[in-house]
């Protein structure tokens, strides 16, 4: 089988969630609520990304990419991982609930990226408006996801690969349930302990590396 990796973004490749860190650098008092109501699932991560955005004016783009590019920190082993999956002619896509906007800028020094599947923006207007250019197809359980990484999922891969997906939080929760294995952290990893989802716990990508080649015969039978 053909493994194909797809990784998420904000809180994976990066250690922190870029969303969040936005949020509580320009807006933290009015989106704190909005936050926690997806976190908890009491509202669509589509809509709780809309409103967050909402908050914020198109004039600051230029303050919040600068922000992120200065404060930002990738994990430990991402290049690692990259060249891993290079040498070994293994897919890498980013699939993120990020923006483009600052998801882009972020991972241009990385060219072995595959591709970069993210959500979009509009700065048109006053306020920053968030545009879906990867919404659930017909088979998704949840049509309200945003960026939906299972019908990502579905477009790049067949039946002949073996789909490995890495995150952490609750975007990443539809992709875990159907990707062949898992490497996890944070809130994703309770739920792939809770579910009984094949997975493994990971706290740098030189982990996930070490497992890919501990598995690779395996994987290419």
């Amino acid at each position: 089988m053909q493994p194909i990796i797809l990784c998420d973004f904000d809180g994976t490749i990066t250690t922190s969630d870029n969303i969040v860190a936005i949020m509580e650098q320009f807006a933290p008092e009015t989106s704190a609520p909005i936050k926690e109501a997806v976190l908890q699932g009491k509202m669509a991560i589509k809509d709780g990304v809309s409103q967050m955005f909402q908050l914020l004016e198109t004039t600051q783009k230029q303050a919040i990419i600068d922000f992120l590019l200065d404060s930002v920190q990738i994990r430990a082993g991402f290049e690692a991982l990259l060249a891993y999956t290079t040498k070994h002619a293994i897919p890498f896509y980013v699939v993120s609930g990020g923006i483009d906007f600052f998801v882009e800028p972020i991972l241009k020094k990385f060219p072995q990226i595959d591709g970069i599947y993210c959500n979009g923006s509009d700065f048109s207007g006053k306020h920053i408006t968030v545009t879906y250019p990867y919404p659930c197809d017909k088979k998704c359980v949840n049509q309200h996801c945003g960026c939906c990484k299972p019908t990502i999922m579905r477009k790049l891969t067949t039946a002949d690969n073996f789909v490995i997906a890495i995150g952490d939080s609750v975007t990443d929760y539809a992709l875990a349930r159907q990707a062949d294995f898992v490497f996890a952290c944070d809130k994703l990893l309770s739920v792939c302990q809770n579910e009984n989802l094949p997975h493994q716990a990971f706290t740098t990508f030189y982990e996930v590396v070490a497992i890919l080649e501990e598995r690779r015969n395996e994987l290419q039978k």
